[in-house]
């Protein structure tokens, strides 16, 4: 799936997981945890988006669609479309349940970020 952009040159995931996210103010707001995969689908669900605690304690978890995500070379990071204010209110989850997702947590994500589903 292509991102904002229309990249969609390949990228190892370890190269991914622990890159900033910013908003399109600039101002960093998390960043990508994990990837979560669809192993029957062979396909990308959502970034595991890392925001708020300290030291892992308190962080809550956003899977945002991988489509909103726009990587930009010059911040050496993702910018999503969306404020720190709008993150704070996306549906969030622990790490784990994002991948026992029965097709509640990719449904509610895709809705919350307006994007369709494939």
């Amino acid at each position: 799936m292509p991102t904002a952009s229309g990249h969609t040159k390949a990228t190892l995931a370890s190269k991914v997981t622990g890159t900033a996210v910013y908003n399109s103010a600039g101002e960093k707001i998390g960043e990508v945890e994990d990837i979560v995969l669809d192993k029957t689908n062979n396909r990308i669900l959502y970034a595991a988006l890392g925001f708020g605690g300290v030291l892992g304690v308190g962080e809550k978890f956003a899977p945002v669609p991988w489509s909103v995500l726009d990587y930009q070379p010059d911040k050496g990071g993702y910018v999503v479309p969306m404020s720190t204010d709008m993150l704070k209110k996306a549906p969030t989850y622990r790490l784990e349940d994002l991948t026992k997702d029965d097709g509640q947590i990719l449904t509610a994500s895709y809705k919350y970020y307006n994007v369709p589903l494939d």
